[in-house]
């Protein structure tokens, strides 16, 4: 005990004591650490500039640059600009153009011809074909449907707040700019987009038929004309607005309506193949089982 009490002591003496020593001579540590940090060379790195970047950019990127340049000069510019369109109404994932989705989708497809090929199975090789044809197109149309989704969905909104703020005195291009601060979205950044090229002299209607074109969403493609048509005829772009987002609503209801009438064709299908059969098994399996026993 006397063992404990001493160590205790002594390590709360010695504690003090450092303590002490540094508050004493902590400015003098703090501005000879800044003076030895100007006055001390920088350590210099052994590897090149080249071996400090990682293996992605140093490997892996000029391979697949490449085989983009290759592709350019094969591709057909009919294909290229379907992928285009298609990859600008999915918001371009990942910074995705043209030449490299078709790269990637034919890396994917040869990654699984060459796993099918390790696994030595002639169903593995069929399966694994199949999905690395169809993965990368249903990739793109799954990222394409999300974000159209997420378009019609803040549609009414974005409406209602540039009506609103047309209405309170600010023009078209300010109303923009009071959506771009007030919202965010995949919407939000096409009239962003559209606003920068607005700002940068591009004609309005250019624009927005632009903008049109990249969301390839029927109710703004619809809405888009309305703006530009009653900006040709000098017609009150407030009321424009105000129709249009009831207008959008309405559709937007009549979608919510369809999609609940086309949900018991879609339960039909689990019912019939997963639980009428489970269903069977439990009523009829004991009776089944005393005819065999009978019989």
């Amino acid at each position: 005990m006397e063992i404990v009490l001493f160590s205790l002591i002594s390590l709360t003496v010695t504690t003090l004591v450092l303590g002490f020593l540094y508050s004493i001579n902590s400015t003098k540590l703090l501005i000879n650490d800044r003076l030895a940090g100007y006055t001390c060379e920088p350590e210099k790195n052994a590897l090149s500039p080249e071996l400090n970047q990682p293996l992605k950019d140093r490997v892996l990127m000029p391979v697949f640059q490449h085989f983009n340049r290759v592709a350019g000069k094969i591709i057909t510019g009919e294909k290229k600009q379907v992928y285009e369109k298609s990859l600008q109404a999915a918001g371009n994932p990942y910074g995705l153009n043209a030449q490299s989705f078709i790269v990637l989708k034919y890396a994917v497809l040869l990654l699984a011809l060459l796993l099918g090929i390790l696994l030595r199975n002639g169903w593995y090789l069929f399966l694994l074909l199949i999905i690395g044809i169809l993965a990368p197109d249903l990739f793109l149309k799954s990222n394409e449907n999300k974000r159209k989704a997420m378009i019609l969905k803040s549609l009414p909104d974005v409406l209602d707040l540039l009506s609103v703020s047309v209405e309170a005195g600010l023009g078209f291009d300010s109303a923009l700019q009071k959506v771009i601060e007030k919202s965010n979205g995949p919407l939000t950044a096409e009239f962003e987009k559209a606003l920068q090229e607005i700002n940068m002299g591009k004609p309005r209607r250019e624009a927005l038929r632009d903008m049109a074109e990249r969301v390839n969403v029927n109710d703004v493609t619809i809405f888009l004309g309305s703006v530009i048509q009653a900006d040709q005829l000098g017609v009150s772009i407030g009321n424009v607005l105000r129709l249009q987002s009831r207008q959008v609503r309405v559709n937007r209801m009549m979608r919510a309506e369809e999609s609940a009438q086309k949900a018991p064709i879609k339960i039909l299908i689990p019912l019939v193949l997963f639980i009428f059969p489970t269903l069977l098994i439990v009523l009829l399996g004991p009776a089944f089982i005393q005819l065999m026993d009978t019989l």
